[in-house]
């Protein structure tokens, strides 16, 4: 307007004085209007309706029941977003297995924004997408219960007020917000009536009892049943699972917390065996019993060797399996390679990586296990140590990589209900090799660095350093 020569600057300023303070009235307003009396927070971004079913559910398998089979565990970076050229390359290929591939989302964090910031008021944009690409990839989708919006453990309400730190978002709800979490637990059912697998919190967060230095495995089985019981609610044939817990290993040397369940990679922490008992004996019904954990001790050893210590998901799964009945195992996560001190695992060659996940994937499966996941560590970078597929971000990515390759064909060869059985090793390569089979494949790896020949269900075959190999029955 100053061009047309008809503003003068006094006038100009109280102009803009004005423009200003209609700016604040309305920002007034829009605040107002994006705040609820009483439970104070933006809403902004959010809706009442979180409960309004999105999308277009996609039809269960005929048949599904607890043991969904081998999957992975969708992190904060993952294959929903990037090129749409590499994100169709992702999808399709996951979609082409011939199976359903299990994944899992959480419902707070890990790729999804706070679903509740604010009581009532709802956000599922993120988890939408996540959902949307297990749907379009032909997966089964799962979906874990954590963590808690802010509002539900001493937090502040509000779409621009999350805590996003590690120290929040591992914080367990207030007990007098136990319901609150059970009825967002419902409303995500009843968005997504499709999934029909449902995990109860991770890993103990927020339940570790500080005065009594034991887990609070009173708290947590309280939460448990509370949303056990909404779930079932919304649908009787919904499965609902726990409680997911860290099965800690202590070096052999170490006494105290040692449990009498033992071996050469070292002894359970008997404070988690102590609360797994309890919310056995106390939970108020479960589909399928959920645990995690690694390979290696918490001292971060693998015990006797990174091979010999998978033995360790074996004995965990024999010990569950005696106390859970009939109650299909899960493995949640599962770790073989140790963290560095930001939770990295690049250390290792992949053939050495994925060499060791058959094993730990084989340990779990002897144990009784029938469903595992992979925490999928995927990155936006080009290097990327024990990804699942190149980055999506890039054109060309979406490619699969050794270890989905992996996951995928374990899950293909043994899935649940699986009869495994014994498998003919000569005596001189048995301390070389590690074998699963059942009645039409063999899986059959070699556990060390340099090539070797190995004779296998009355084959022989040479084998390079760290290689997985099948063999057909």
């Amino acid at each position: 307007m100053g061009r047309h020569g008809w503003v003068s600057s006094a006038l100009r300023w109280r102009f803009t004085a004005l423009l200003g303070v209609g700016a604040v009235v309305l920002a007034l307003v829009i605040t107002l209007v994006h705040t609820l009396p009483g439970d104070g927070g933006s809403t902004a971004g959010t809706t009442p309706d979180g409960d309004k079913v999105h999308g277009t559910p996609a039809v269960p398998p005929d048949g599904m029941d607890a043991a969904v089979g081998w999957g992975f565990t969708h992190t904060q970076y993952s294959a929903d977003e990037g090129e749409d050229a590499a994100v169709d390359r992702a999808r399709s290929g996951l979609a082409d297995q011939g199976r359903p591939v299990p994944q899992i989302q959480h419902i707070m964090g890990w790729g999804a924004s706070n679903p509740e910031p604010v009581k009532g008021h709802y956000d599922f944009s993120e988890m939408d997408r996540r959902i949307d690409f297990v749907r379009e990839s032909e997966g089964v989708p799962v979906v874990t219960l954590c963590c808690a919006p802010d509002w539900m453990k001493g937090g502040e309400p509000g779409a621009d007020s999350t805590d996003w730190s590690q120290q929040a978002l591992e914080t367990a709800p207030d007990p007098e917000h136990y319901d609150d979490f059970a009825k967002l637990a419902a409303t995500v059912a009843k968005r997504y009536p499709d999934v029909r697998h449902f995990i109860v919190w991770n890993e103990f967060k927020g339940f570790w009892n500080t005065e009594k230095g034991r887990w609070d495995h009173e708290g947590y089985t309280e939460l448990y049943n509370r949303v056990h019981e909404e779930l079932k609610k919304v649908d009787e044939d919904i499965m609902v699972g726990g409680p997911y817990l860290v099965m800690d290993s202590l070096h052999p040397r170490q006494t105290v917390d040692a449990s009498p369940v033992k071996g050469a990679w070292g002894s359970l922490d008997q404070r988690v065996l102590d609360a797994f008992t309890y919310w056995n004996k106390h939970k108020r019904g479960a589909d399928f019993v959920v645990v995690d954990g690694s390979s290696y001790t918490t001292d971060d050893e693998t015990l006797p060797d990174e091979f010999r210590a998978t033995d360790k998901f074996t004995a965990v799964g024999r010990w569950i399996r005696e106390r859970a009945g009939d109650l299909p195992l899960w493995w949640a996560e599962y770790y073989v390679e140790p963290g560095d001190s930001r939770d990295n695992r690049d250390d290792w060659s992949e053939a050495h990586r994925v060499a060791v996940h058959a094993a730990g994937l084989m340990g779990m499966a002897k144990g009784g296990a029938t469903s595992g996941f992979y925490w999928n560590p995927q990155k936006r970078g080009a290097k990327c140590a024990g990804c699942l597929w190149t980055p999506t971000r890039r054109a060309d990515g979406g490619s699969p990589l050794p270890m989905l390759r992996l996951i995928e064909r374990f899950g293909a060869e043994f899935g649940p209900g699986t009869r495994f059985r014994e498998v003919r090793v000569a005596a001189g390569d048995r301390p070389a090799v590690r074998v699963l089979a059942d009645d039409d494949a063999v899986l059959v790896v070699n556990t060390l660095a340099r090539p070797i020949s190995a004779k296998v269900d009355g084959k022989r075959f040479h084998l390079a350093g760290y290689e997985v190999k099948w063999l057909e029955r």
